[in-house]
């Protein structure tokens, strides 16, 4: 009997390092096709930024001030793009891995969760390309000066790696906000929460999500509600995803 469950737990972790290793050698072959388009990949994310600066009167450009500088951000930017095109292919190692010792009901439950999760952050990057980046590099570009009432002018010069950081946090924090629903749809799954619950504690749920939002994105007000309002949306979404839940549960009890 020990000998058994022994040669399972082996035959498990077996199974996961195999799994593992099919997702490091997706990744791994993505990084090496993204390197060579990271130049390319990078001018994209660079297009919100050259799109809210084309009317400036102010010749723009990106500077590096170290000869490694554009090298790594390249290296970040092909490993960025490579992680985002493999999550959809882990998510599928992973449920290759886990779907053996589930039953067909619990099967059922979860493939929407695993399809909708790369969706999700698909669509909280879309948030940020398309409206969060114009509206806080505005913002941000509204505090340069003439040297009129300066003693000097102010101008932004940005530089290539702090940029790329900039996006790619925006990217991630969205991207995992996005999960909110997700997250509190299992929860009500596994009875840990109910809709009366979400209703009753939505006043400290505000508090909460700007609070969050602070943390996650730079210090100013367009990025900050920006990921405040979605997620608040979110959760509303949350709540009645919660109640459909539980009626299906109640149907399927009664």
């Amino acid at each position: 009997m020990k000998a058994n469950k022994e040669e399972g737990f082996i035959s498990h972790l077996t199974e996961l390092r195999k799994r593992l290793i099919h997702s490091f050698i997706f990744l791994t072959i993505l990084f090496l096709i993204c390197y060579i388009f990271s130049e390319e990949i990078y001018g994209f994310l660079v297009s919100p930024y050259a799109e809210a600066v084309k009317d400036s009167e102010i010749e723009r450009r990106l500077i590096f001030t170290a000869l490694q500088e554009t090298f790594l951000t390249y290296i970040k930017v092909a490993f960025f793009a490579a992680f985002f095109l493999t999550c959809p292919y882990i998510l599928i190692q992973i449920w290759k891995f886990v779907a053996p010792g589930l039953y067909e009901h619990e099967k059922s439950a979860l493939m929407p969760y695993l399809a909708l999760t790369p969706i999700l952050f698909l669509l909280g990057g879309m948030l940020v390309y398309y409206l969060i980046m114009p509206l806080a590099i505005k913002f941000f570009l509204s505090f340069e000066s003439t040297g009129l009432t300066t003693a000097l002018p102010i101008q932004l010069e940005a530089k290539v790696n702090e940029y790329l950081s900039l996006v790619m946090k925006l990217i991630f924090a969205f991207g995992i906000s996005f999960q909110l629903p997700i997250i509190l749809s299992l929860l009500a799954r596994i009875g840990f929460i109910d809709s009366v619950f979400l209703k009753e504690r939505r006043k400290y749920v505000v508090i909460i999500i700007f609070a969050v939002a602070a943390v996650l994105t730079p210090p100013d007000p367009v990025t900050q509600i920006g990921l405040a309002v979605p997620l608040l949306l979110l959760y509303e979404l949350s709540i009645i995803s919660v109640k459909i839940i539980e009626k299906k549960a109640e149907k399927k009890d009664a």
